[in-house]
């Protein structure tokens, strides 16, 4: 799997996420078809995979947790939707 960094594709939606919500910084990439929106803030990180053809996948969950949270699977909130996956971690 490879992440590709399209933020600059994506202006509207970083630009609205900035405004509105108490990120300092958003990230949008690529992770084949599955569109992946990665936010900090000051007491937390958030990872929001969307793919709107199929639920999104056990490896590609794996994937967000090891390469752009970098942290372990039992220290991250994991909330399931349909074609949607929540990822967030405190901030220390």
């Amino acid at each position: 799997m490879k992440l590709i960094d399209v933020t600059n594709s994506h202006i509207d939606l970083v630009t609205e996420q900035l405004g509105n919500t108490d990120a300092n910084f958003i990230k949008v990439y690529t992770l084949g078809p599955t569109t992946v929106v990665f936010s900090g803030a000051p007491t937390h990180k958030d990872v929001l995979l969307v793919n709107k053809e199929r639920n999104i996948k056990n490896a590609e969950i794996k994937f967000a947790i090891e390469n752009i949270l970098e942290t372990a699977p039992d220290v991250v909130d994991i909330l399931h939707a349909p074609n949607i996956v929540e990822l967030s971690i405190p901030v220390n």
